[in-house]
């Protein structure tokens, strides 16, 4: 059976809404606004969720946009996936822009990102004066064509 870490939500308020998931087997909590934002297009805003979270050392969420918000209005999450690191113990807050071309408007209550679990890995950094050769080397954005 799968182990589950626990991760402890504080609501800032009492209307804030705890992130859920809308079906059984989903990878994201959706997160809800607990303000109302009105978003003109190309502005980017910072919308509350009235939550604080607590983390186990080893897990970070990722906070993702909303499929159903990109492609009925053209409202994204930047910095995507932002990080909420396990030693953070502020607000969670999205970033969230307007790509369209009318205004929109947040409703306080409404699903605004989603939140994805995820280990954290903890890599041994160490300095070298060479790297081992791969077939791709040095080969970056677009060295593999689209075809």
């Amino acid at each position: 059976m799968l182990e589950c870490p626990t991760v402890k939500v504080q609501k800032l308020s009492a209307d804030a809404r705890m992130p859920e998931m809308a079906h059984r087997g989903d990878s994201g909590f959706d997160l809800f606004a607990s303000e109302t934002v009105q978003l003109k297009p190309g502005e980017r805003k910072l919308v509350s969720t009235g939550l604080k979270m607590e983390m186990p050392e080893g897990l970070e969420a990722q906070v993702r946009p909303k499929s159903g918000l990109a492609i009925n209005h053209g409202i994204s999450v930047l910095n995507t996936p932002g990080t909420i690191d396990s030693c953070y113990r502020g607000e969670v807050k999205v970033i969230m822009v307007n790509f369209s071309e009318k205004e929109f408007l947040v409703e306080k209550g409404s699903k605004i990102a989603q939140a994805v679990f995820a280990k954290v890995e903890c890599p041994i950094l160490e300095e070298a004066k060479e790297l081992n050769e791969t077939k791709r080397s040095a080969g970056g954005f677009g060295s593999t064509g689209l075809k």
